[in-house]
Order: C-alpha cells, then sequence, then structure tokens
C-alpha cells in the first residue's frame, strides 16, 4: 500500500541541518525532517508541521524538488516521498524526543550513516536542481536498485 511522505532537507550554502532519529522508523540513521501526511493536509502542511514537530523551525523559503518512491519488496509497502528544499528558516534548531539536529558542512555529510539513497539525489538538491527516484529496498536496508534521474 503506497502512503504519502514529505521531506524537508534544510540547507545554507554550504551546511545542511541533519536529524539522528532516536526512535521508530530509521532509528540510528542521519536524516532530513518530515513524515506521513495526516488526512486532509496539503504535503505542504505536512511538510510545515513535521518540519516543526521534529527540528522546531518554521521554514520561510520551502521549494518542493523532487519526487521519490520507495519499494520495500518484503513487505510490500510503498512510499511516496515529496521532498522540499528548505533555505531559509525562523527558529533555533533543538532536539525533542524523535530527533537530534545537527549541522554538517556539505562536504562532509555522513553517508555511510544514513539511508543508502540519499548519495544518489542529495547532491542534486545541493547543486540546485529537481529530480525524480525509484528505489526497491529488501529488508528495510538493502538497496537493491535505484534510478533518479534530473528535471530540466
Amino acid at each position: 500500500m503506497q502512503k504519502k511522505f514529505t521531506l524537508c532537507i534544510v540547507h545554507d550554502e554550504s551546511r545542511v541541518l541533519l536529524g539522528m532519529k532516536k526512535r521508530g522508523f530509521g532509528m540510528d540513521k542521519w536524516n532530513g525532517f518530515g513524515g506521513k501526511l495526516q488526512e486532509g493536509e496539503t504535503v505542504e502542511q505536512a511538510a510545515i508541521r513535521e518540519l516543526q514537530e521534529e527540528a522546531g523551525i518554521k521554514p520561510l523559503k520551502m521549494e518542493q524538488v523532487g519526487k521519490l518512491n520507495f519499494k520495500f519488496l518484503d513487505t510490500k509497502d510503498e512510499m511516496d516521498v515529496t521532498v522540499f528544499s528548505i533555505t531559509d528558516f525562523d527558529g533555533i534548531p533543538n532536539e525533542n524526543e524523535e530527533m537530534r539536529p545537527k549541522w554538517f558542512n556539505k562536504s562532509e555529510v555522513p553517508y555511510d550513516k544514513m539511508w543508502a539513497d540519499d548519495k544518489y539525489w542529495l547532491p542534486l538538491l545541493f547543486s540546485g536542481k529537481k529530480f525524480n527516484g525509484i528505489f526497491e529496498y529488501t529488508d528495510y536496508n538493502i538497496l537493491l536498485s535505484h534510478e533518479v534521474e534530473e528535471i530540466k
């Protein structure tokens, strides 16, 4: 069954804000901020809500830059993820029971401690490009195949 999610990548010229997931799906991985849409929400509303809940900040400049589709072959779960680039925000990122935010230099992104797909599309986001991606996983952690295309 396909579920809709949002993912916010907060960044400036040289840094990216990632969150260490402290519980639930993706625990012990660095990731952007986001989650499942609630009933009646648009993807934009869900992105704003999730960013406030997980990082304590409110986006001021937010652009939809990508769509990612994840298929988990073991469970038949499918995630349709809308990716937003956040380049300006209000507030100070703070830790909560779900996430621990930390700034990283873009040249030192900890891809080895992130989802295996991130290294294929995050550089496109950093370079200001739009993209679509399809990823197939088994056992939720083993990336079997990937396809990423830049959108002109």
